[in-house]
């Protein structure tokens, strides 16, 4: 999820189909959105002040947040949390104290958008964009081994895969292929990572598929203006496609992985396929059956499509507010409130929570 303080795009199509597209998603949730709200939300841990964004679960039920540098008052970027609420700075404090005015460091994040814990590995996503001010070196994932908690591997993307204003926002493992898949936020397109050569390839920079359809979203009645590509991605691994969205849009749509070995774009585009009209994301997953989760910002809610299609509600209400990041440990999904929409000048009386639900069955 998860841009704030970006520049608004006067982009006039935007709006010419803005009122069109929104109303007809209105319809499609009306029509085909089942309610299951039965489910008790339980609070995993709170951050009075610090806007958390980003969370991931183990294999082994350790519990890692992140927090983006979106302000000069954060004080760590990434924290694992106790079974108490309580946290630490990972994997250590040195690594969370870098101050924006300073020179970048290698041993240190900078902006740290995404977590992401796949097998024995904590993969840490930096932005090295912080306060949205532009790309000050290149945007990187830091792989640390859980198991001591010492920083294994960096990645660094290929100058041709990010531009200036990039933000790159979530990733997703593919084991199978050995690669990381990265959505660009900032300026749209998707990117993937090769982690046995650490070459990177970036598809369909500024594609329909991958730009923001709107620069507005609206919370009871109040709008928030902004204009955010493509940053929900979500990995089916069974058919091996790479599902995307702009936060600002209203279009799911998907891809096959193998598309990033194709060079001719012509051909990348036309393997693209719009997969179904939803609300307005921000991260998303998928279970082990097959249902794709996804938060509808706009309504309090956390909404998931079923294999066949159905749009279902898991949740809705004041536990959920802008439902940024999701991860799946023992039955429940665990998402962070991130409530950018209200996060604006002074923070320091907001709270932001981890919680999680459990999952349909």
């Amino acid at each position: 999820m998860k841009k704030l303080f970006i520049v608004l795009l006067s982009v006039v199509s935007f709006f010419a189909c803005k009122n069109d597209t929104k109303k007809e998603t209105e319809d499609i949730k009306t029509s085909e959105s089942i309610s299951e709200n039965k489910q008790d939300v339980i609070e995993v841990a709170s951050f009075k002040g610090q806007q958390v964004t980003g969370v991931t679960v183990t294999q082994n039920g350790r519990v890692f947040a992140n927090f983006p540098r979106w302000r000069d008052t954060v004080k760590y970027s990434v924290v694992e949390v106790f079974e108490d609420g309580s946290s630490k700075s990972y994997p250590n404090d040195i690594w969370n104290l870098w101050q924006p005015g300073e020179q970048p460091k290698d041993d240190q994040f900078l902006g740290v958008q995404s977590v992401v814990a796949f097998e024995d590995k904590l993969y840490v996503l930096d932005t090295r964009n912080p306060k949205f001010s532009g790309v000050v070196d290149a945007p990187r994932v830091f792989v640390f081994n859980l198991n001591t908690n010492v920083l294994e591997q960096t990645y660094k993307l290929d100058k041709d895969s990010y531009h200036s204003d990039s933000y790159i926002n979530d990733l997703r493992v593919d084991k199978a292929n050995n690669k990381l898949y990265f959505t660009d936020s900032g300026h749209a397109g998707l990117v993937a990572l090769d982690l046995k050569s650490g070459k990177s390839t970036r598809i369909l920079d500024n594609h329909k598929s991958t730009t923001a359809e709107v620069s507005e979203l609206t919370f009871d009645n109040k709008v928030w203006k902004n204009t955010v590509h493509c940053d929900g991605i979500a990995f089916d691994q069974n058919n091996q496609r790479l599902f995307y969205q702009a936060l600002t849009g209203y279009s799911l749509y998907s891809v096959p992985v193998s598309s990033f070995n194709l060079k001719n774009s012509t051909e990348i585009e036309a393997s693209v396929k719009f997969e179904a009209k939803t609300a307005a994301p921000d991260g998303m997953i998928f279970d082990q059956i097959g249902n794709l989760y996804y938060a509808d910002l706009e309504h309090n809610k956390i909404d998931y499509i079923t294999p066949n299609g159905t749009i279902k509600t898991l949740v809705e209400g004041d536990n959920v507010k802008w439902a940024d990041t999701f991860s799946i440990y023992n039955g429940y999904l665990y998402y962070t409130n991130s409530r950018i929409n209200e996060a604006s000048g002074d923070i320091s009386d907001l709270n932001f929570t981890i919680n999680k639900v459990e999952l349909p069955k």
